[in-house]
């Protein structure tokens, strides 16, 4: 795969900022999460106090990243708006990390990049793992996907059917998914975290889909 952009890629850099777009339907995502959220959490408490601590405390982090995702959506709902607050950030533990909170059956990742990047690390580990999602959602269980360098940033690709070039800058709208039961929301909200950054992304053609952010500023 080449490092560099291609023709038929589509940027969305400079597009209105799509996050003013998830109004009524964040506050109905969030108001659907929150019941089975409050519930799991008090069967929980309860289950902590003598059962296997190991799995259970893998289930309560689980839960904090549900909540932190209704808190996004929320905040994105009331003012259009995406906080992030950059630091050193390695990619390839970021992307490590990703990948264990994603169901990859017999998926593989490969790290072809030992940058480090100026990021919100929350915000990138939920990039990472909605662009891992999408390529097993779209590629199959033994999807592979890569994660490289670009002279500016890094890129996030699968080999998996791809997609055509006419539904570059559509498959980033909200609602859009080629997938039966898919919320279509998770692209989207990874046009949001690069526009939050002040990067570009763009959708290229490169045997799969391919995801380039580029305009990050690196710190090693």
């Amino acid at each position: 795969m080449p490092d560099g952009g291609s023709a038929d890629s589509a940027d969305v850099g400079g597009d209105v900022p799509r996050a003013r777009r998830l109004d009524s339907s964040a506050v109905m995502l969030a108001h659907d999460l929150r019941n089975p959220l409050t519930v799991a959490k008090a069967r929980l408490d309860l289950a902590l106090e003598g059962a296997d601590r190991e799995h259970l405390d893998g289930v309560a982090q689980a839960h904090e990243r549900i909540d932190a995702i209704i808190e996004d959506y929320l905040a994105l709902a009331r003012d259009g708006s995406m906080t992030v607050e950059p630091g050193p950030v390695d990619l390839a533990a970021a992307a490590e990390e990703s990948w264990a909170h994603v169901p990859t059956g017999e998926a593989t990742l490969t790290i072809g990049t030992e940058r480090v990047i100026y990021a919100d690390e929350e915000r990138l580990r939920r990039l990472f793992e909605n662009l891992m999602r999408n390529a097993v959602e779209h590629g199959g269980g033994d999807v592979a996907v890569t994660i490289g360098a670009l002279d500016d940033g890094f890129f996030v690709a699968d080999d998996g059917p791809g997609i055509p070039p006419a539904e570059h800058a559509s498959v980033l709208d909200v609602g859009y998914s080629s997938v039966a039961g898919n919320t279509g929301v998770g692209l989207s909200i990874v046009a949001m975290i690069v526009e939050a950054h002040g990067w570009e992304l763009a959708v290229t053609d490169a045997d799969g889909a391919r995801f380039e952010i580029t305009g990050v500023t690196f710190a090693s």
